[in-house]
């Protein structure tokens, strides 16, 4: 058979040769490590490879030396990171080996990857390598090698030597090449560290290039001092020694250094020198250099004395750096910080003054020779834990600018308004006296402070005249008034009115002081004045209910001699002093009163008659509780003001519910009940407009004719006011009239009213709408009723038939109204009705507003009807429901609504219907069939 050419050991090498990559890959600190050795390796390669040398040659003389001694052909040297390095080799062609390659094709993995010497005999074989490609080749027979250990412990690589025939290795070959892996590893170090450092000193180099430093060393023993270039440029120095050709030089003596040193500075910088030299300390100065051309220079220098064996100074090194540029900002910054009107300081760390300008002398009262360098804590006491003290340090603690106002006590005396900076060197303060300023806003602010009290007043005048106004109902009015003075002129209030029968004022007739004797004889003791309480409120919610059950006993608890009399008898304010004591002693020991005064506790209260046209209508009691200041002047103006306007307000409420009273008989009058025939439930609605006397132009009606037929009338003349009232009262008559004597068509009636208006000079004018409800005995028969109408320009009917649509009665187009031309042809058009239908007139206050024209009105309420008819409920609820629906809450016009409902007449009449009313001369309705 011919020989198998993969031996089955190879696939186990190459899986073993790729774990042991993995795992190499997976040592992060081994793979850091290989890398800080890799750029010297890397440097001296690429040298070596520009220059036609060998990569590494202290590494190449340990290889050949390892080929040597070992008696192999090869040897060479892997670094091991991601990937594999080999800086030297012996016996090897150096471009084709001094190259990176995969970890997992190198022997030297598997050796790094056990940690030890790997010793392999016969490659072919060793299932450890045989796979991988340096043993398939045929390069590798026979290999020994050793892992290259770095000072951190970690494996970076190997050291191995190998033959292409197999041979047999021994234990002196091992130790061989584990001291020579030594050696190596030892190089490697080295180089790295020289790399590290030349690399250091470039930075360093760099850096004082950068920033202008110079440095000098003075060898105290010689005298010789030596500077770099920048410090000769920097103090002036040139070429020759005379300085005949151009600048002298500089001859490295500290005479030479003295020689540019400004005269004044020279006792200082030597003294400081001396004092360096003597303690073997450090040496800084700041001094100004002249140089040869005049100008001169400013220069900082730092520097340490170092000791020789017997410990005294034997050299002194240090570096200097132009500081010209900084000092002339400096000088310009202070020639502006001087020059300021605002005052400036600056603190250091340990918070003493470095620096005070002339504002800031003025201002603190001391001149700079007492503050620099004193603690501004000592020097001013009495910033100590005032706002100085905790705004200073946050700005400190938070390296924050910090911006506030504070006052300083006597001698000071004044607010300042300050701005601090921290910074590394301490505190920077701006501060400007502003005492004027504040003196001028507490000026302000008293003023707005009576200012908003006076408008406060003014607003509450005012909020107590509009909401006492908006409303003509008198509980509604008391309750506003309660809730408007609590808790504004105090702490809580009872709120009586008069009875508008026993109000305080003339009796108007005999008859009405008869009426009030009855009614004061009728009510409870303290009542019979005609005085109820109607209103509380108090500023804690949790007290308003005991509040409330106070105002139901005390009027029946307290005697005749109580202050309540006493303000409605005399018609002045009455106060109360001692409030809680006072009022006690005048209530009913038995009853609850006292109890619930105890807990209310006021302090003082005063009681002040609400007037109105020349008459009382009710008192405000106010309280106040202890801890409260008593009312100022101002503050009882303001009540009397609250009193008098809220007692207009009542009255104005008495003398609307009079009106209202009387328009009401005065409509009921006009409006009277339907009849209810044929089985047809009749239901009117009348709402007046929110801001008349509920009377107006607008009127329904529905009688019989002698025939049984029933009439249905809706109807509005021009106008809003009594006036309106008064004539619609005429049409109504005459069309009423005209109708219940015959048999006339709806056209005839409104015809025949046109010529009675034209006849009796009526000037005003009519929209209306008249319907006839027929119905012959085979109508009957089929259980259809015949609606006949005319239109005198007013909104259609609506009809609700009995499957819930509605339709618009819209007829032919709409006649003249009525009242414009007299001789004016009107027409009737009519349709036909099955029972259970409903129809509805109304005027057009229903539909048509400012904000809503009539189509948009229309379509809603035929909406508002198919949604009603949808619910199927009652007529009475449906009317209802439409006003509700329709109307806003304050209606502009008068509505009047008149609907009929045709209920099935082969049953008995149901009881939603009411009983059937038909005046005697209308023949009977046939009862239904049993």
């Amino acid at each position: 058979m011919p020989e198998d050419p993969d031996p089955p050991v190879a696939p186990v090498a190459r899986v073993a040769a790729r774990v042991a990559a993995q795992a190499l890959l997976a040592d992060e600190a081994r793979v850091a490590a290989a890398r800080r050795l890799q750029p010297a390796a890397t440097t001296a390669t690429g040298r070596a490879r520009g220059a036609g040398q060998s990569a590494w040659p202290a590494l190449d003389r340990l290889a050949g030396l390892a080929a040597r001694l070992l008696g192999t052909p090869a040897a060479q040297v892997s670094l091991l990171s991601d990937v594999q390095t080999v800086p030297a080799a012996a016996g090897l062609d150096p471009q084709a080996h001094a190259g990176a390659g995969p970890l997992a094709d190198s022997l030297c993995t598997v050796t790094a990857a056990g940690g030890g010497p790997l010793v392999v005999s016969d490659a072919a074989t060793d299932e450890r390598v045989a796979g991988l490609p340096p043993v398939t080749s045929g390069a590798v027979g026979a290999y020994l090698g050793v892992p290259l250990t770095g000072q951190d412990g970690h494996v970076v690589g190997a050291l191995c030597v190998f033959d292409p025939a197999p041979r047999t290795w021994n234990a002196t070959d091992v130790a061989l090449l584990s001291d020579l892996a030594t050696a190596v590893a030892s190089e490697l170090e080295l180089s790295a560290l020289s790399v590290d450092y030349e690399a250091a000193r470039q930075r360093w180099q760099l850096s004082i290039t950068a920033a202008g430093i110079g440095s000098f060393d003075w060898d105290l023993l010689t005298g010789e001092l030596v500077w770099d270039e920048r410090l000769i440029e920097l103090f002036g120095y040139g070429g020759d020694v005379d300085g005949s050709d151009g600048p002298v030089v500089f001859d490295r003596s500290i005479e030479a250094f003295n020689a540019r040193l400004h005269p004044e500075d020279v006792p200082r910088v030597s003294q400081a020198l001396t004092e360096c030299i003597s303690t073997c300390g450090d040496f800084e100065a700041e001094y100004r250099v002249v140089r040869p051309d005049g100008s001169t220079r400013w220069v900082q220098a730092r520097g340490t004395a170092l000791a020789g064996e017997d410990g005294t100074a034997v050299r002194l090194l240090g570096a200097a750096y132009d500081t010209t540029a900084q000092r002339e900002a400096d000088v310009r910054i202070a020639r502006v910080l001087e020059s300021m009107s605002s005052a400036f300081y600056s603190l250091d760390v340990d918070w003493r003054f470095t620096y005070v300008n002339a504002e800031a002398e003025r201002l603190l009262q001391r001149p700079r020779e007492e503050l620099l360098g004193g603690d501004i804590w000592d020097l001013f006491p009495g910033a100590v834990g005032a706002a100085f003290d905790t705004e200073y340090h946050r700005a400190v603690e938070t390296g924050q600018a910090v911006t506030f106002e504070a006052y300083y006590p006597p001698p000071l005396d004044g607010w300042y308004e300050i701005r601090a900076w921290p910074g590394p060197d301490g505190l920077s303060v701006y501060f400007v006296d502003v005492t004027a300023r504040k003196h001028a806003q507490q000026a302000a602010e008293t003023a707005r402070q009576a200012a908003e009290n006076a408008n406060a007043r003014l607003a509450l005048l005012a909020t107590t005249s509009r909401q006492m106004a908006e409303t003509l109902e008198a509980e509604a009015a008391v309750t506003a008034l309660a809730q408007l003075v609590v808790p504004a002129l105090g702490d809580w209030c009872l709120v009586s009115v008069l009875d508008d029968e026993t109000s305080a004022g003339p009796p108007t007739s005999a008859r009405a002081t008869a009426r009030r004797e009855r009614r004061r004889r009728d009510q409870p003791r303290g009542q019979r004045r005609g005085l109820r309480d109607a209103g509380s409120w108090h500023r804690d919610a949790r007290a308003r209910d005991l509040v409330r059950r106070y105002a139901e006993r005390r009027l029946v608890e307290l005697d005749d001699s109580a202050f309540l009399w006493r303000a409605l008898r005399e018609e002045q304010p009455v106060f109360i002093d001692d409030a809680t004591a006072a009022l006690t002693a005048l209530l009913d020991p038995a009853g609850e009163g006292r109890a619930l005064l105890a807990q209310l506790a006021p302090a003082a209260g005063v009681i002040f008659p609400l007037r109105g046209r020349g008459r009382t209508v009710g008192l405000l009691s106010l309280f106040i509780d202890a801890g409260r200041e008593r009312w100022s002047e101002e503050e009882l103006a303001t009540i009397a003001e609250v009193a008098d306007r809220a007692g207009l307000a009542l009255d104005s409420a008495r003398l609307y519910r009079q009106q209202r009273d009387l328009a009401a008989a005065f409509q009921r009058s006009l409006l009277t009940a339907p009849p209810e025939p044929d089985h047809g439930q009749i239901v009117v609605r009348y709402t007046p407009a929110a801001e008349a006397a509920q009377v107006g132009g607008d009127w329904y009606d529905a009688f019989m004719q002698p025939d049984g037929a029933t009439v249905l009338v809706i109807g509005d003349v021009i106008g809003h006011d009594t006036e309106a009232a008064a004539a619609m009262s005429q049409v109504r008559t005459i069309v009423r009239t005209l109708g219940a004597l015959g048999e006339e068509s709806p056209a005839s009636i409104l015809a025949g009213t046109d010529r009675a208006m034209a006849n009796l000079q009526l000037t005003t004018t009519a929209t209306a709408i008249a319907a006839r409800l027929e119905q012959d005995l085979d109508e009957r028969e089929r259980g259809v009723t015949r609606l006949r109408w005319s239109n005198a320009g007013h909104p259609p009917a609506m009809v609700v038939n009995p499957d819930g649509t509605v339709t618009p009665l819209l007829g032919l187009h709409p006649d003249l109204l009525l009242g414009v031309v007299p001789g004016t042809g009107r027409r009737d058009t009519e349709v036909v009705l099955g029972r259970g239908a409903t129809v509805l007139l109304y005027t057009d206050g229903l539909v048509e507003r400012r904000d809503q024209p009539l189509q948009e009105g229309l379509e809603k309420l035929q909406a508002v009807l198919e949604d009603l008819a949808a619910q199927d409920g009652d007529l009475d609820g449906l009317v209802d429901q439409v006003l509700a629906r329709m109307l806003p809450p304050d209606p502009e016009d008068d509505v009047a609504v008149i609907a009929v409902r045709l209920h099935r007449q082969d049953r008995a009449r149901p009881a939603e219907a009411g009983p059937g009313r038909v005046p005697p001369h209308v023949p009977p309705e046939p009862e239904p069939p049993r």
